[in-house]
């Protein structure tokens, strides 16, 4: 069997040859007797010689010359440009036609095989690299130039082995395939490295060569007619050059294979419906696929038959992309198998869109039968998508059968926000009393509309409500807010006291008000609102406490009013409590109030002995002591006394503390001032005399003069002092004359 880029020629046992084209058609058939083919003018015989027609002579025949003989039967023959390969019994030759010089002889590995039965086959990747299968072994060899120092008697041509190494199997034909091998592999019946069934099978496989090995990148098992009774050379591999074709001839069958392309890879992927790697593999070579471009489509509905609507919902947006015929398609679809609720979240919204139509009917459907999902879709779904007002009127169908369904009122706010009806919106969200209400009056300056409402914010959450009135007090007044919360004084203390905490002046016209809402209730906050405000009247404050028998905050207000003396009567009368007697005495800091205390405490030994153990720093505690009544049992008297030594003996280390720092001090001070006085005073030109403001140098300094220069830095010219005959200056004129003190005279300059 020989091969051209457009036919093949085959050659029977009978002595046939057969012409056919690519596709196996059969073209035309000749009777002849040659064992070998090959379209060039090569041939060869089994007990023949090798021999080579060259130029005719000049009786126009052809001249024959004889490459080799004498080793048995030439088994297989291949011609590239200027090299010849053949095979015998012994090994493989290689024949150079340019310089007509045999250059190298492959031998057999494994003499063991017989050349009959397991002939070697060969095949050129290249005009120069010779791919040599013979029993289980390859062998790659390449001719090289010979480096003309090392010629002598030797070829210009020599050959290389690079790559030698053995497969599993029996090789019955090689073919290249760019960088790596096409192997036709001969199985043995007794092979247990394959499974039974495959036993007898030729493989075709893909190996990628290696300096001293080979990687097996694929494989697969051919089945031909009778091949349980054919023999390793039953079969030949033959490709031809032109394009990737390879033919396995076996003696019943030719078999064409070609190189897998991404469609064929397609092809595989469906027929094993693995529709997702099939999808994946057409977008990633979509430049190079012929025949398949509806892969998703076919992917889609295997999801759909196998009842995976999810998945085939959420495939459509990756194969429908932008085709809204498709989608609309998909829809129905889905609606016919009533699957809406499937393909709802993946539909298109952004700037392709379907009809509007094709969403409300997936709302209306959602609406029938699930009203979560429904709310879903409204929130998710921009309101362009459908019309909002029919889809309004449906939700209020609805309502009727179910007025008080929460989920249908808030969806139904939701459209009436998207319509920008905000107030309807405003009046379910504060009746549902929803966390959104706050939001959409902020978001669409709702504050006209909750003016009559403000009650009803309050109610729902009054922390909010009043942060936002507080904070919108431009567009709602205080005023407003007092005048709408006056039948609910409760609310209305939580407002004015939020007012009174961020401002103590801006509510003051309502600080009388809040006196009563505080005792009402929130009494922990009233006495520091007392404190705090400086606009509530006292005489009111006064008799509502008073009036409640409110202790602490009247005996504030007892002592701010200026009735210390009754404020401290109330304490040790109503409260008893000693210690909160003490401290207001400390506060007030009234002698009077100090007798008075001691005078109510001098018949109650507990209050005695608070006194003792407080008022050591404040009053001589002899004063007390001396009015304690003989006898009178004190309770841990003993102790009070002792911190009462202890106090005074604190109060001399402190006093002799002090003295020292001062002492220390003030010496230092001195020290530092008469340092100060002994230095120098610069005087130049740009002094003035403080009497006369001219110039205190003269201009001729070579004339005699003199000044005087005080420690406040005031200079004179001695003839302008008060008393210029005096050598000394005691005072600054100055100075003295603006009783800051006497300044020194400290410098006196003559020339």
């Amino acid at each position: 069997t020989t091969f051209h880029n457009v036919f093949l020629a085959l050659g029977t046992h009978f002595g046939k040859v057969y012409l056919l084209d690519i596709q196996g058609n059969v073209t035309q058939k000749f009777e002849i007797s040659l064992t070998f083919l090959c379209c060039t003018y090569l041939c060869s015989v089994f007990y023949c010689p090798l021999q080579m027609l060259t130029n005719r002579n000049w009786l126009n025949r052809w001249k024959t010359s004889v490459l080799h003989e004498g080793e048995g039967n030439i088994t297989n023959v291949k011609w590239r440009a200027n090299l010849i390969a053949w095979a015998n019994n012994v090994g493989v030759k290689i024949y150079d036609i340019s310089s007509k010089q045999r250059i190298t002889n492959v031998l057999q590995d494994n003499t063991n095989l017989r050349p009959d039965m397991y002939p070697c086959s060969l095949c050129w990747k290249d005009n120069t690299t010779l791919i040599i299968g013979w029993g289980s072994s390859v062998k790659i060899c390449v001719v090289k130039e010979r480096d003309p120092t090392e010629m002598r008697d030797l070829p210009s041509r020599y050959v290389e082995i690079v790559s030698a190494f053995e497969t599993e199997f029996f090789i019955s034909g090689l073919a290249p395939l760019a960088d790596q091998l096409v192997t036709l592999y001969y199985v043995k019946e007794n092979s247990e490295q394959m499974e039974e069934e495959f036993r007898t099978r030729p493989r075709l496989d893909i190996i990628q060569p290696l300096p001293e090995g080979c990687e097996e990148i694929s494989s697969d098992a051919l089945t031909v007619r009778n091949f349980q009774e054919n023999q390793c050379r039953d079969y030949r591999l033959e490709h031809s050059e032109g394009e990737p074709l390879f033919y396995i001839i076996s003696p019943k069958d030719i078999v064409v294979a070609k190189e897998r392309d991404q469609d064929d890879h397609i092809d595989w992927l469906l027929e094993k419906k693995k529709y997702e790697e099939a999808l994946m593999a057409a977008e990633i070579s979509f430049k190079n696929i012929k025949r398949h471009d509806k892969i998703g489509m076919a992917y889609i509905n295997h999801l759909v038959e196998r009842g995976d609507y999810d998945a085939a919902a959420r495939k459509c947006q990756k194969v429908l992309g932008k085709n809204m015929d498709l989608w609309e398609n998909e829809v129905y679809r889905f609606k016919t198998i009533g699957q809406l609720k499937a393909i709802s979240q993946y539909l298109p919204r952004g700037d392709l869109r379907l009809r509007p139509a094709i969403y409300e009917m997936i709302l209306h459907e959602f609406l029938k039968t699930d009203y979560e999902g429904f709310a879903t879709l409204i929130r998710e779904w921009p309101g362009e998508l459908y019309n909002n007002m029919a889809i309004v009127q449906a939700v209020n169908e609805h309502l009727k059968k179910d007025p008080t369904n929460s989920m249908l009122l808030t969806t139904l706010a939701e459209l009436y926000t998207y319509d920008q009806r905000y107030d309807r919106a405003l009046e379910i969200y504060l009746k549902l009393r929803h966390k959104d209400v706050y939001q959409l009056i902020h978001k669409h300056n709702l504050f006209s509309a909750i003016k009559d409402k403000i009650v009803l914010l309050m109610d729902f959450d009054k922390e909010k409500a009043v942060d936002m009135l507080l904070d919108n007090d431009d567009k709602i007044s205080m005023d407003k807010v007092v005048e709408e919360l006056k039948d609910r004084p409760e609310l209305l203390h939580v407002y004015l006291h939020k007012l009174f905490k961020r401002d103590h002046h801006k509510g003051q016209k309502y600080h009388e008000r809040q006196i009563s809402l505080y005792a009402e209730y929130d009494r922990p906050n009233l006495l520091p609102f007392l404190r705090e405000s400086m606009h509530c009247p006292l005489e009111k404050a006064l008799e509502i406490c008073q009036q409640r028998h409110f202790v602490e905050e009247t005996v504030f207000l007892l002592s701010r009013m200026g009735n210390c003396r009754r404020a401290l009567q109330m304490i040790m009368e109503e409260l008893a409590d000693v210690d909160k007697a003490i401290e207001f005495a400390k506060e007030q800091d009234d002698r009077e109030l100090w007798d008075d205390l001691i005078s109510y405490s001098i018949d109650k030994p507990p209050f005695i002995t608070g006194l003792l153990n407080n008022i050591g720093t404040h009053v001589d505690p002899i004063l007390l002591i001396h009015r304690i009544k003989e006898g009178m049992e004190i309770p841990n008297l003993r102790d009070s006394l002792v911190k009462i030594l202890q106090d005074y003996n604190l109060q001399i280390l402190l006093r002799e503390g002090c003295k020292k720092i001062l002492v220390a001090d003030s010496l230092s001070l001195l020290q530092r001032m008469h340092r100060t006085q002994k230095r120098g005073v610069r005087v130049d030109e740009e002094n003035i005399c403080e009497s006369c403001h001219t110039p205190i140098l003269p201009s001729d300094t070579a004339q005699a003069f003199g000044v005087v220069v005080f420690h406040c830095r005031h200079m004179f010219h001695k003839e302008c002092l008060p008393s210029p005959g005096n050598v000394r200056i005691q005072y600054c004129n100055i100075c003295s004359a603006k009783r800051r003190g006497p300044g020194s005279g400290i410098l006196e300059m003559k020339k």
